[in-house]
């Protein structure tokens, strides 16, 4: 079976889409985007037959699609989503699943009622260190994971000022959001927990200082809005007694940014790390994977080599995504396990503004 993709979003995401989607034998027929410009840019550089500015118009004029993939921003993940699944097709969806739990709910059950596929973007799951240590704890040699920390910390991160990553009403936030990864992997690790309450703060010191932007260009919008957190720390319980922190920031007081999963089992503890020695600038990285273990009455550090990975895992999550649709391999995701990370956010940011613990139900 060859599976047959239309992508919605011409933007830098694609290329990881298209790599990924190919590797695993699929094949892409249209590229959609309201910039009509960009997206015969894009078909012309991915070597993609058809162009849409109309989702709508792409879903009926190209009857066998199978899956669409979407690469827009945040809010519109949710609508597009809905209208494909309702279309009878599969959907790949970058992150955030959308922008709260509520929305992501619709989505799960559009899903369900359609009988289609629904993953997300959740591409630190498919880096070859997160496959390995995955694979440890499978085999037992972890034990439960009683706690974890989660951090993806930026000093000078802020993509832009007062366009959509900045306003809430478009964004749903700001870096927890934004580089919610790391809590996934967490919670990936500790195999998605019932969350039963969030303890925590953000904050917003440097959300309008220009000093703290981003490398990767984003224009400034002068009359947009910015009104999102800067930095965001909490603490979650779980059901089964398990608790994670996390610190997510892209603009904190740090000296570089990490992006990490450390975590403490009954039977051993692991850590997978990646350092930048420059504000997202992916050839500069350290990668660290480890194991820690007690043998023979010593302490013991496992030092796991994997090959190395610039991308993050965005092609190979792609990947995971075309060869689910065709049973060859298991979902890296599922909804649900999207639905439980968004109802962590929505509680963080209910907690901050409270001030108080919020339970989840």
């Amino acid at each position: 079976m060859t599976v047959k993709i239309g992508i919605i979003g011409a933007g830098g995401m694609l290329q990881y889409h298209a790599a990924g989607f190919r590797a695993a034998g699929a094949e892409i027929l249209a590229i959609c985007d309201m910039n009509q410009a960009a997206a015969k840019k894009a078909a012309q550089t991915y070597d993609v037959p058809d162009v849409f500015s109309d989702s709508a118009q792409m879903l009926e004029q190209i009857k066998e699609l199978d899956a669409v993939s979407i690469i827009t921003p945040n809010r519109t993940h949710r609508p597009l989503a809905l209208q494909v699944l309702q279309a009878g097709r599969h959907v790949f969806c970058e992150k955030p699943p959308a922008l709260n739990a509520a929305e992501v709910s619709q989505m799960k059950d559009a899903s369900e009622s359609a009988g289609k596929t629904l993953m997300f973007n959740f591409n630190n799951r498919a880096r070859p260190e997160s496959y390995a240590l995955r694979k440890y704890i499978e085999a037992g040699e972890v034990g439960r994971i009683n706690s974890a920390q989660a951090k993806w910390i930026r000093r000078t991160g802020i993509p832009g000022f007062g366009g959509w990553f900045t306003n809430k009403e478009l964004s749903g936030g700001g870096p927890l959001i934004d580089l919610l990864h790391m809590v996934d992997l967490a919670l990936y690790y500790m195999d998605y927990p019932e969350p039963s309450s969030v303890l925590a703060q953000t904050f917003s010191d440097f959300i309008q200082d220009k000093s703290f932007k981003g490398p990767w260009g984003i224009p400034d919008v002068d009359d947009g809005v910015t009104d999102v957190e800067s930095s965001s720390h909490g603490f979650i319980k779980f059901k089964t007694g398990q608790v994670l922190s996390f610190q997510v920031s892209w603009a904190e007081m740090v000296k570089r940014e990490e992006v990490s999963v450390t975590f403490q089992g009954k039977k051993a503890g692991g850590m997978i790390r990646r350092l930048f020695d420059s504000d997202g600038l992916d050839e500069t990285a350290i990668d660290d994977c480890e194991l820690y273990v007690q043998e023979h009455g010593r302490s013991v550090n496992r030092s796991i080599i994997t090959d190395t990975n610039e991308d993050m895992g965005r092609i190979r999550s792609a990947e995971n995504f075309v060869r689910t649709i065709i049973g060859d391999e298991q979902p890296l995701n599922n909804p649900n396990q999207a639905l439980a990370l968004m109802k962590i956010i929505d509680a963080t940011y209910e907690s901050a503004q409270s001030g108080n613990p919020v339970t989840i139900q």
